[in-house]
């Protein structure tokens, strides 16, 4: 496998760590158009035009032996194709000093279905569902300091940004290599949507 990646040996035997996640990957013109979101706020780490996902799930670090596993299971998933509408500067955590500055989505009952899906899917292999709801989002930077005044105008300037919906056709299972000069991607395993499928939603999901 020609990747950066961790070795730990554990009782004579060489187990290979990979930083996974699942995500939606976005289209080249609308990555262009986040990126030019950036602007000065102090200590503030902006995300890489490369790293710009809709993440529907974070895996963490993973033994490389259970990909085959991983993938087996996500293939299973029938969902429709649907599009998403970007909209709406926020922030995490919504009081006190800001950690996150993000742009959100337009609520779409597939995209919360598709999510559904992928955790259903990833609970019988040990990853449990978060204890949190699903908040579809797009990180845009990461604050070290407080920075209040800069983050509320940032906020305030972007409340109703909107981007044309994109079309999404497959999520994939992607791969995070950390290096100095930033993160690396690298789409492990591809996951097309079925356009005859309807998507699973429970009554008590939440956008």
């Amino acid at each position: 496998m020609d990747t950066l990646c961790k070795l730990i040996s554990v009782n004579c035997q060489l187990i290979t760590l990979m930083r996974l996640f699942i995500a939606i990957e976005l289209p080249d013109e609308l990555k262009d158009r986040l990126a030019g979101l950036k602007t000065v706020i102090p200590a503030a780490n902006w995300v890489k035009r490369a790293g710009y996902h809709l993440t529907l799930s974070f895996l963490g670090e993973v033994d490389s032996a259970r990909v085959p596993a991983l993938t087996a299971a996500l293939s299973s998933i029938q969902s429709p194709s649907f599009s998403v509408t970007l909209r709406g500067a926020g922030r995490f955590p919504p009081k006190g000093a800001a950690r996150v500055l993000w742009i959100g989505t337009e609520t779409q009952p597939a995209l919360i279905a598709l999510h559904q899906q992928v955790e259903r899917a990833l609970v019988p292999l040990g990853f449990p569902p978060e204890d949190r709801s699903f908040s579809a989002h797009i990180t845009l930077a990461r604050l070290k300091t407080d920075a209040r005044r800069e983050v509320e105008a940032f906020l305030e300037k972007h409340r109703d940004w909107r981007a044309d919906p994109f079309p999404v056709t497959a999520f994939h299972l992607i791969e995070s290599t950390l290096t100095p000069q930033g993160a690396h991607y690298r789409i492990e395993h591809s996951f097309p949507l079925n356009e005859g499928a309807s998507p699973h939603l429970t009554a008590n999901s939440q956008a």
